[in-house]
Order: C-alpha cells, then sequence, then structure tokens
C-alpha cells in the first residue's frame, strides 16, 4: 500500500515531536513534510531538534534528514503532502490565519492547536463520541470555497480523561444536569521547557491560563449537533471546572461528580455501559483506536498515572474509584495519555477517520 504523505506544522515542539514519534511505523500515514518557527528553518530536522529531544524513541530515520522548512509559508507545503497535522503554538489569531491559509491551498489540516476550537463550522472531535460532526465539513468548504481543504481540530488535552465515560452514560439513555472536574495535570501538557522546576517540584500550581474556561465550554460543542451548516452547542449540562498542575510528567487525572436526571443508574450499570461501550473508530478497526475504549479498574487505588496512562497505546481512557457521592450522585477517577490520546495520538485518530470517511481522496 502506498503511504498518504503528511506534514507536521511546528514538527520541533513537543507535540510535534510526538506526531513524528508516533507516526513512524504508522500503515497508512508518512511523514514527508515538516516545518516549524524561522528560526528553526533550512536545518535538517534532526539539527533542529538536538538537545531537545524528548521522545524516549531515537529521531525516527526517515525524518531526521528532512530539511525542516518555515511554517509561516503554506506554498512551501505545495505537492510535498496531502495534508498537514498542526501543531502550532503560537498567537490565537495568527494560528488561526495560517490554518487557513493552509486549507486555501487545498492543504487539509488536523489540528491540535486551539485557534478553531471555537469556530461552528470547524468540528472539535472525540470520534468515539462525535464521529458525525466531520459532515459539516462540507459546509465549511462551501462557505470558504475551499475544494479539498478543510480543517479539523481535536479539544483540550484533558478533556479526554472523562468525556468519553460521560458520553457512555448519556448514549445508554441517563441525562446529566451537573458536572464538577477537578482536573491534575501533567508537566508534559505545558510543553519543553514547560513549567519552572522550582514552580514544580515539591508543590501544586492551581492554576493553568484557559483551561477551565476550555473545560467547562468544549464539552458542549462536542455533545452539540450540526444545525444549517454549523455545529450548535448544548449546553444542557452545567459544569464546573478546577484545573491543577501537579508534579506528573504524564498523564491527566479528573476527579468527576455527576448529577443525573430522574433517572438515576446503578454502580453495576454505569461499570457495564463503559465496559461494553464500542464507537464507530473500534467498528472501523482504526490504528490508533483503542480496543477497550473505557478501562475500568477495580482496585481501590487505581487510575494512576504512571501505571495506566499507556493503556491500549496511550489511547484508553482509564476509569475507577466510581461510588456513591453525597452532594450529587456518582464520582469517578479518570485518566488519560495527555501528549498520546490527549494531543498528538488523539490528532491521527481524527485522521485516521478523515481517511477511512474519504476525506483525503
Amino acid at each position: 500500500m502506498n503511504k498518504i504523505k503528511v506534514g507536521v506544522l511546528g514538527a520541533t515542539g513537543m507535540v510535534g515531536q510526538q506526531y513524528i514519534s508516533l507516526l513512524a511505523q504508522h500503515p497508512w500515514f508518512e511523514v514527508a513534510y515538516v516545518a516549524a518557527s524561522p528560526a528553526s528553518a533550512g536545518k535538517t530536522y534532526r539539527d533542529a531538534v538536538a538537545g531537545r529531544w524528548q521522545m524516549v524513541q531515537d529521531v525516527p530515520p526517515g525524518v531526521a534528514g528532512l530539511v525542516v522548512q518555515d511554517a509561516n509559508n503554506p506554498a512551501l507545503a505545495d505537492n510535498h503532502c496531502v495534508f498537514v497535522f498542526s501543531a502550532l503554538d503560537m498567537d490565537k489569531q495568527a494560528a488561526r490565519e495560517l490554518e487557513d491559509a493552509y486549507a486555501t491551498r487545498d492543504i487539509p489540516v488536523v489540528s491540535n492547536a486551539s485557534a478553531h476550537r471555537g469556530t461552528d463550522d470547524v468540528p472539535m472531535l472525540i470520534p468515539e463520541i462525535n464521529h458525525e460532526h466531520i459532515n459539516v465539513i462540507a459546509a465549511q468548504r462551501s462557505k470558504r470555497g475551499w475544494q479539498k481543504g478543510f480543517i479539523a481540530v481535536k479539544p483540550n488535552c484533558s478533556l479526554q480523561s472523562y468525556m468519553t465515560p460521560v458520553f457512555a452514560l448519556l448514549q445508554a439513555g441517563y441525562e446529566i444536569r451537573k458536572m464538577i472536574i477537578t482536573t491534575m495535570q501533567a508537566v508534559s501538557g505545558a510543553g519543553y521547557p514547560g513549567v519552572p522546576s522550582l514552580d514544580m517540584v515539591d508543590n501544586i500550581v492551581p492554576f493553568i491560563g484557559g483551561e477551565e474556561e476550555k473545560s467547562e465550554v468544549e464539552p458542549h460543542k462536542i455533545l452539540g449537533r450540526i444545525v444549517d451548516g454549523r455545529i450548535v452547542s448544548d449546553d444542557s449540562i452545567k459544569i464546573s471546572a478546577h484545573c491543577n498542575r501537579v508534579p506528573v510528567i504524564d498523564g491527566h487525572t479528573a476527579c468527576v461528580s455527576l448529577e443525573f436526571g430522574d433517572n438515576k443508574p446503578s454502580l453495576e450499570e454505569i461499570k457495564r455501559i463503559w465496559h461494553d461501550f464500542k464507537s464507530l473508530p473500534q467498528q472501523l478497526k482504526l490504528s490508533f483506536a483503542p480496543v477497550q475504549p473505557i478501562i475500568y479498574r477495580e482496585e481501590a487505588n487505581r487510575p494512576q498515572p504512571r501505571k495506566d496512562r499507556d493503556a491500549d497505546k496511550g489511547m484508553a481512557v482509564s476509569v475507577g474509584r466510581l461510588r456513591k457521592c453525597n452532594v450529587f450522585d456518582i464520582r469517578f477517577v479518570g485518566l488519560s495519555h495527555n501528549t498520546v490520546r490527549g494531543a498528538a495520538g488523539g490528532g491521527i485518530l481524527n485522521a485516521e477517520l478523515l481517511k477511512a470517511k474519504g476525506y483525503f481522496d
């Protein structure tokens, strides 16, 4: 099979490096184009990341010799790749304009950046939850006059820790009225070099800029529906979020309390729903789709980042400590790998879904 040639924007950053590493053996995609800031442009990828390569594996040989291009010049990507993964770390307005510029040149953008998450005709995907939102791409193209280009994004990394378990309960027919989330987010979520060590060692930082707002707004779009060529958010669940940075390298943890409507599931019913949950990525057997999207841990002290973040390629959500809540109805702990499921791996799964549905044909 001839692999689809792809590009990575922001290829030298933490998420860009994760893309390069995860795509090294991908059955469908091959990295053929890398782009970053002007400071890295003109260097080989190996030289551009020298001294700051953060992955466990070495730089893949097939990418090491690629010359890094200036991501700010979309024309350089012409004829080198079918689509790009965007891991841009820049001003939101600048990122939005740059992603638009690539799509205008008939180069689809599968983005990790937050720039287009609020754009109402851009799907913000967790494929197990809202895969049907890719249908809005036809309206997106029509509105902008794009032929092959489009933009699809993934949500904030911390949402991956709990949105799939929550959606599974909604899909099973249970109304959720209120949700309180307390996240404990790994330092890798801040990129490299990230949070200064003297702020993080022996400490918890109870503030991450913009995270609480994203956590309270983005779920509504994910759970929304397409109306007249745009995604209308479903804000029926009231959400309150507390977001904290903790001294863990990888793995975002969330403590979640839920209040149901009049029909309340038992704890055993909830476990059954989570165990049985499957969705389109599992039906299509996509390469990066976890076989078991939600893994319930019966141990009293699980999930834990060090022990559970790598479950099923780092793409599964691990859940535990399901119990009654004295204020709402239930509470549980969720965990996902923030730079795999929550970042590059989630972007790759989005691209696999789009490819399976013919959007790169």
